[in-house]
C-alpha cells in the first residue's frame, strides 16, 4: 500500500478549490489562502484528516464492519464502483434513493423482488403474454440499475464513504439520523460540520477522486488481511497442540517397550547367572575330587610299614 504524500496530492490538483464567493463560512480553516479569485485548499488538513479517516476505518473493518461507497456524480461513478468492487464493499453510483437507510426494510423487498426477477425458470413468467413479460423485463432493468451495488446488503452499513457531500446531502442527511460515521471528501461550498471524517480536497478532480478513494480501499484491504493472518495463525496453534499429545503417547509406548526389554534382558541375566553358578558348583565339586584324590596319594600307610618291617628282618638274620 502506497502512503499518499503532499506531492501526490498537489500533482492531483486537490488545492484547488471553488470560487471565493461560493465558500461556506465554516470551511475557513481547511482553506490556506486566496488566488485570483480561488480558494487554495492546506494539502496538511487534506493529510491529517486522510489519516485519522484511515485509522478510523481499519478499526471498523478488522470488527467486520461493514462500508458503503456513495459518488453518483459523473466524475466519480466509475472510480467508486471500480474500487469498491475491489475490496468486496458495497456501493451507490446511480440516482440515491429516498430511505436506502432510513427505510431500508422498504429497500430489502424492493431487492427481494428483483432477485425473484432474476431467478431462472421462476412462477412469475408462467401464463402471461408477451406484453405482460416485456413489463417485467423493464421492471428487472431499472431495479438492476438501482440496487446493482447493495443486492447482497443484508443490514446498514457501518461506516459510509461519500464523494462530495454537498452533492450527496441527502445520503449524508439519512447517516446523521441513523448515527452512521461517515467520511466525506468536501470541497470549499461544503459544510464540513455535518460530517464526523472530512477529508478536505477538490471533489470535481478525477484524479484527486481517484487518490483518494484507493488509499481508502488499501487501507480496507490491508485491515482484512491481518484478520486473516490472525485467524490463520490461531488455527495453527490449535493444530500444534495435537501433536504433543501424540508424542507424550508415544513416548509412553516407548517406555513401556523399554521397560519389556530391560525384563527380558533381566530376564537372560538371571538365567546367564544361574548356568554360571552351576558351572562354579561343578567346578568346584571337581576340586573338591582332586582333593580327596591327592589326600590318598599321600597318606599311604602300607609303604611306611614295609620298610621298618624289611629292616628288622635283616637285623634278625
Amino acid at each position: 500500500m502506497s502512503e499518499i504524500n503532499f506531492e501526490n496530492l498537489l500533482s492531483s490538483g486537490a488545492h484547488f478549490g471553488h470560487v471565493t464567493r461560493k465558500w461556506h463560512p465554516s470551511y475557513e480553516p481547511f482553506i490556506l489562502m486566496e488566488k485570483n479569485g480561488v480558494h487554495i485548499i492546506n494539502l496538511e488538513e487534506t493529510l491529517a484528516g486522510l489519516k485519522k479517516a484511515q485509522g478510523f476505518l481499519s478499526g471498523i473493518v478488522k470488527k467486520n464492519g461493514e462500508v458503503l461507497f456513495v459518488g453518483t456524480k459523473k466524475q466519480a461513478k466509475d472510480i467508486v464502483q471500480q474500487e469498491a468492487d475491489r475490496c468486496g464493499m458495497f456501493y451507490v453510483v446511480e440516482r440515491w434513493l429516498g430511505g436506502t437507510l432510513t427505510n431500508f426494510s422498504t429497500i430489502k423487498k424492493s431487492i427481494k423482488r428483483l432477485q425473484l426477477l432474476e431467478k431462472e425458470g421462476s412462477n412469475i413468467y408462467e401464463n402471461l403474454t408477451k406484453k405482460e413479460i416485456q413489463k417485467l423485463n423493464r421492471e428487472r432493468v431499472k431495479l438492476s440499475d438501482q440496487h446493482r451495488g447493495i443486492k447482497d446488503m443484508r443490514r446498514v452499513p457501518d461506516v459510509v464513504i461519500i464523494v462530495d457531500a454537498n452533492y450527496e446531502s441527502t445520503a449524508v442527511q439519512e447517516a446523521l439520523r441513523l448515527e452512521i460515521p461517515v467520511i466525506a471528501i468536501i470541497d470549499t461550498n461544503t459544510d464540513p460540520t455535518m460530517v464526523s471524517h472530512v477529508i478536505p480536497a477538490n471533489d470535481d478532480s478525477i484524479r484527486t477522486i481517484q487518490l483518494i478513494i484507493s488509499a481508502l480501499t488499501d487501507t480496507i484491504l490491508s485491515a482484512q488481511v491481518k484478520e486473516a493472518d490472525k485467524t490463520e495463525d490461531g488455527g495453527k496453534s490449535e493444530v500444534a497442540i495435537q501433536p504433543a499429545v501424540q508424542n507424550d503417547d508415544e513416548d509412553k509406548d516407548e517406555e513401556l517397550k523399554a521397560d519389556d526389554t530391560t525384563e527380558a534382558n533381566q530376564g537372560i541375566g538371571d538365567e546367564t547367572k544361574g548356568s554360571e553358578e552351576e558351572i562354579s558348583v561343578e567346578e568346584s565339586s571337581e576340586d573338591a575330587d582332586n582333593d580327596l584324590r591327592n589326600e590318598v596319594v599321600v597318606d599311604e600307610p602300607p609303604v611306611d610299614k614295609e620298610g621298618p618291617k624289611e629292616d628288622h628282618k635283616s637285623e634278625s638274620d
